[in-house]
């Protein structure tokens, strides 16, 4: 847990459900938390997580560094920092006294590939992980248990293209899972109301994990 991830939401009655939102690469948190007032819940606390190291970019923060990066050191550099997400998830989770099962992580580019990653791991972090124009750093290898995954992707995006989501949708459903994916017609690299509304109804604390 970062000094620097901004409160956004923070529960007025008992807490049902801890959101953490990741930003992208060279981007801040303070970029998502127009998103993160649209999903604000009395019951809700909703969180913009700071990624924790200065974009070698000039701006912003990173998980890692994407210079000269490609399909093999990817991964690499992402299970280096892995154990880093994982501490920061579980800080919140703490410090808020919810559990993975009451957890959700929406990701956008950078921050979709580090919560989706996540659900690599032996033991689950959150019931919902929501990617938005991300990818996994390879396709997945398990079906995360009881973790609901949805991809949400612009067709027209040229940073990630929308078929790293569709084929691991595909790859998911193969291993036994259920995600969601939806390519939204006329979307680059971002988020628009479109992908609000389908965030807001993937983190419904009463909607199906699938």
């Amino acid at each position: 847990m970062n000094t620097d991830d901004l409160i956004v939401q923070q529960p007025s009655e008992a807490a049902r459900q801890l959101v953490l939102l990741f930003h992208g690469v060279g981007a801040s948190p303070e970029g998502l938390v127009p998103l993160g007032q649209a999903l604000a819940r009395p019951d809700r606390w909703v969180v913009s997580v700071r990624s924790p190291f200065p974009s070698d970019m000039g701006v912003g923060w990173q998980w890692f560094s994407v210079r000269g990066i490609d399909e093999a050191n990817r991964v690499e550099r992402i299970a280096a920092v892995m154990p880093r997400f994982v501490q920061t998830v579980q800080a919140w989770q703490a410090r808020t006294g919810l559990d993975a099962s009451a957890t959700a992580l929406a990701g956008f580019s950078q921050g979709a590939i580090m919560a989706l990653e996540s659900t690599q791991q032996a033991a689950p972090l959150a019931s919902r992980v929501v990617a938005m124009a991300g990818r996994f750093a390879e396709p997945p290898r398990v079906a995360p248990a009881g973790t609901a995954l949805h991809f949400i992707h612009g067709a027209q995006d040229p940073v990630i293209a929308p078929s790293h989501s569709v084929n691991a949708a595909e790859r998911l459903r193969a291993l036994g899972a259920s995600p969601m994916v939806d390519v939204l017609p006329g979307l680059g690299h971002g988020i628009d109301e479109r992908v609000l509304a389908l965030l807001t109804r993937a983190l419904a604390p009463d909607a199906a994990l699938a």
